[in-house]
């Protein structure tokens, strides 16, 4: 969590990959608990404009929230905390994130719907908000830096750069 800007603008960071595992017992009561925990510190942190930043990557599925719990907590946010939010980043947004949104798309306000913005890496989020007060969990950066390794070695292999070939001969 961080501020940006001149005023008290909060920036809420979720990383999903520290949520609970659906598979236990008693995961229902532990989202509920936690969805009213976040309500509670958006609204003692909430005083201006704020973004959530939600960490999507590293996360396994069955740990990513599922449809009933998003829809519930965007319902039960009350409208002042609806209405100051600016943005809701997804950073390293995964193909279920996306169908699920765009699955949604028809039933959520074509005002939250155009705060929702895809961001494929870090870079591009620093590009975005100010990180230096935005704590971004080890598991993250390295998922970050291994798709980024990834993404280069398809586009080297695509472009067939020399020095890629001769590792390629070797």
């Amino acid at each position: 969590t961080g501020y940006y800007g001149d005023g008290l603008n909060a920036i809420i960071v979720f990383a999903a990959c520290f949520l609970p595992d659906s598979s236990r017992t008693d995961y229902s009561y532990v989202m509920e608990n936690l969805f009213l925990y976040v309500i509670s510190t958006l609204e003692l942190m909430v005083a201006e404009d704020y973004m959530i930043v939600y960490l999507n990557g590293a996360t396994p599925r069955r740990r990513m929230p599922g449809l009933g719990w998003m829809k519930k907590c965007y319902q039960m946010i009350d409208r002042r905390l609806r209405k100051n939010l600016k943005s809701f980043i997804i950073v390293h947004p995964s193909w279920f994130i996306r169908t699920i949104l765009a699955v949604t798309r028809p039933f959520i306000s074509s005002k939250f719907s155009s705060k929702i913005q895809y961001v494929n890496t870090l870079a591009e989020l620093r590009e975005m908000i100010p990180m230096e007060y935005v704590h971004i969990p080890d598991s993250i950066v390295k998922y970050d830096e291994d798709k980024c390794n990834k993404r280069r070695m398809r586009t080297s292999c695509l472009s067939n750069e020399p020095e890629m070939a001769s590792v390629e001969q070797e």
